[in-house]
Parts: C-alpha cells; sequence; structure tokens
C-alpha cells in the first residue's frame, strides 16, 4: 500500500488559492495548509477483495437470470445488453407545444441505456484484466458509441466503480446512456472549449495535454498516443484526466495504435488506484466527446475524466458538503502532490505482486 507522504515545507506555507477550470468555467480552492489536519470522521468500510470467477446469484455473470427474467448467454468476451431499468427511453415524443411557465419547464427526451459487463470474470476490473480483454472493451466502445452516434445527439460511455460511487452490482461493467440532447456537463464542456478555440485557434485540451507533457508536474503516464494527468483544476484528490496526445474528437476517431494504446493506460491507471491504499479503488470514469451531429467542432478534444472519491487511505473519502456545496469546490491535497503520489505508485497490481511472492 501506498504511504502517503507528509506535504513539504513549501507546500506547507503556501497561502490557500483558487484555480480556474477552463474546461467548464468553474474555480476550486486549494488549502494545502490543511493536508495534516487530524480526521475523526465517518470511514467508509473498505471493499472486500472477490475471489470468485463466477456468482450464482449475480445478475450479471454468464448464464445467470436477470432481474428482468432474461438469461445472460454464457458470453466469453464484453458482452452488452439493454438496461433493465432505463433512465432513458426510444420512442415519439407527444405533439405538445404548449407555452410553458418558465418557472416549470419542462422537455420531452429520448434515448437509450446499455450495460457493458467488461468480461465473463466476475472478480475483475480493469485493474485486473489482461490488455488483449481492455482491447476488446475499448473496441466495443467504439462500436456502440458509431451505432448510437446515428441516432443520438450524445453517447455517454462511464464506468461506476463501487458502492461508494453508487454501482449496484459489483461484477465488472459499465454503462452507456445515449439521448437526444446534450447534458448539461458536456454542454459547459462544448461552450468552453469553443470560446478557447475561437480566441486561439487551437483546441483547449490538445493544447492543454501538449503544455502539460511539457511541464510533468501533474503527469502521471505518458505513451506514444496518450497521456494521464491529474489536472490542474482536480477538484477530487486523485482525479485523473486521460488525453490524446493527437487531436481526435470522438471515440469512433481513434485507430487501432490509439485504441491499443489506450487499453494499456487504462490499466495502468486503475492499478495505480488500486495499489494506493491495496484495495478495490472506487470511481466515476466517463467518456466525452464532440456532440454527434453533423456539424463541425474543431473545439473539441476527446478525453476521459476519473473521479475517485478516497482522500487518505481505503476507509476515509472526500466529502462534496458544506463549502462545497454551498460555496465551490474545496481540496487540501494540492494535484501536484496527488500526481507525484500516483506516479510513484507501482502498476503491478497488489494482488498480482502478493502471487508472485508466494
Amino acid at each position: 500500500m501506498a504511504k502517503l507522504r507528509m506535504i513539504d515545507q513549501s507546500e506547507k506555507h503556501d497561502r490557500p488559492h483558487r484555480r480556474f477550470n477552463p474546461l467548464n468555467g468553474s474555480w476550486v480552492l486549494v488549502s494545502p495548509q490543511r493536508s495534516d489536519r487530524p480526521w475523526q470522521g465517518a470511514q467508509e468500510t473498505q471493499a472486500q477483495e472477490r475471489t470468485s470467477r463466477h456468482d450464482p446469484s449475480c445478475y450479471l455473470c454468464p448464464g445467470n437470470t436477470r432481474i428482468s427474467g432474461d438469461v445472460n448467454p454464457i458470453y466469453s468476451g464484453p458482452y452488452v445488453f439493454q438496461n433493465d431499468f432505463p433512465a432513458l427511453l426510444p420512442g415519439p415524443k407527444s405533439d405538445e407545444n404548449a407555452e410553458q411557465d418558465p418557472l416549470f419547464e419542462r422537455q420531452e427526451v429520448q434515448g437509450e441505456t446499455r450495460v457493458i459487463c467488461y468480461s465473463p470474470r466476475h472478480d475483475l476490473g480493469l485493474s485486473r484484466l489482461n490488455l488483449a480483454d481492455i482491447e476488446a472493451i475499448v473496441a466495443l466502445w467504439r462500436s456502440q458509441y458509431l451505432e448510437l452516434s446515428s441516432q443520438y445527439a450524445n453517447v455517454q460511455i462511464f464506468e461506476n466503480r463501487g458502492a461508494a460511487m453508487g454501482c449496484s452490482n459489483p461484477h465488472p461493467h459499465g454503462q452507456i446512456w445515449a439521448s437526444d440532447f446534450i447534458p448539461t456537463e458536456v454542454a459547459r464542456e462544448d461552450s468552453h472549449q469553443r470560446i478557447a478555440y475561437d480566441k486561439n485557434k487551437r483546441p483547449l485540451l490538445h493544447e492543454y495535454a501538449l503544455r502539460e507533457c511539457q511541464d510533468e508536474t501533474r503527469v502521471v503516464l505518458k505513451n506514444s498516443h496518450w497521456v494521464c494527468v491529474v489536472p490542474y483544476w482536480a477538484s477530487w484528490p486523485f482525479e485523473a484526466l486521460v488525453l490524446p496526445l493527437e487531436n481526435v474528437s470522438r471515440l469512433s476517431d481513434l485507430n487501432d495504435d490509439q485504441a491499443r494504446d489506450l487499453a494499456k493506460i487504462l490499466k495502468e491507471i486503475t492499478t495505480k488506484y488500486d495499489n494506493l491504499f491495496s484495495t478495490e479503488f472506487p470511481y466515476s470514469m466517463g467518456w466525452h466527446g464532440a456532440p454527434t451531429q453533423n456539424a463541425d467542432f474543431p473545439h473539441w478534444t476527446l478525453h476521459a475524466h476519473f473521479y475517485p472519491p478516497l482522500l487518505r487511505s481505503a476507509s476515509i473519502r472526500k466529502f462534496m458538503v458544506g463549502f462545497e456545496l454551498l460555496g465551490e469546490v474545496q481540496r487540501d491535497l494540492s494535484p501536484e502532490s496527488a500526481a507525484q503520489i500516483l506516479r510513484e505508485t507501482s502498476i503491478i497490481h497488489f494482488n498480482d505482486q502478493i502471487e508472485l511472492l508466494e
């Protein structure tokens, strides 16, 4: 398990300051002098490692019956199906065109939601799967995106890992929500990237990726086609941003080499997360790309956000409460310190290290 180092004196005496997030226009308050305050608050229950390859009671394992009554096939790779409890529904909208009260406005929407089981293995998430398995997941993301983007304005691919992030089933899986509207966070990113592009004639996040590679202070991982950083404006303690080094705007734009390197960096960052506190590290991860309409989006850069809540150990998490809810996001551990801790964390999973020792 990684031992969190104490902040150095330059950090300890650094004044509180705010950092601007040019991607969505928000600010985050950084208070490095609070990093070594004592903690007597609530602690999460540490996740137990799963040892069974197949759980007969799991709704997502091969051959099992889901709550809907449908039976999963005996799948051998990533498996996708329509969500049994969809948040969005396809089909025609009503012809309701009545003028609405601006204080009680509503908008009918349609879409589809799907579930992707990463593998038949109940006990292996991205950090424990081999590269070929993760490459198959990336290939499925690309094909699902291509299919759904022909019908919907936005295709959101994401994963909630762990009960701390609201995951209702422990079998490693992700989700796809395709909608005929642009969700709020994507719309904000679209607006701010467009503003930056109109001003500088360069994609904001592509320029940012190149600058981070030059500085290296916040770089956690890098390969031929991708870089993973703790963003300068990070909100969550060990937040990460995965960016392409060649500017692409959508998952469907990736070539095979980029897809292979993406699988590698996903395995490495999720392994580092697990190794940080020797636990199945919870997070929400998701892809943002250009809206799917037939329009010009030169300002867009494809990217993945990782939002993990753990702060000091496997049982202590960051809560977005109080000032965060009523004022703005605040963090204690500086993004630079978080990046250094992650950089120094092994990319060999701690379970694999134990097996090697045995």
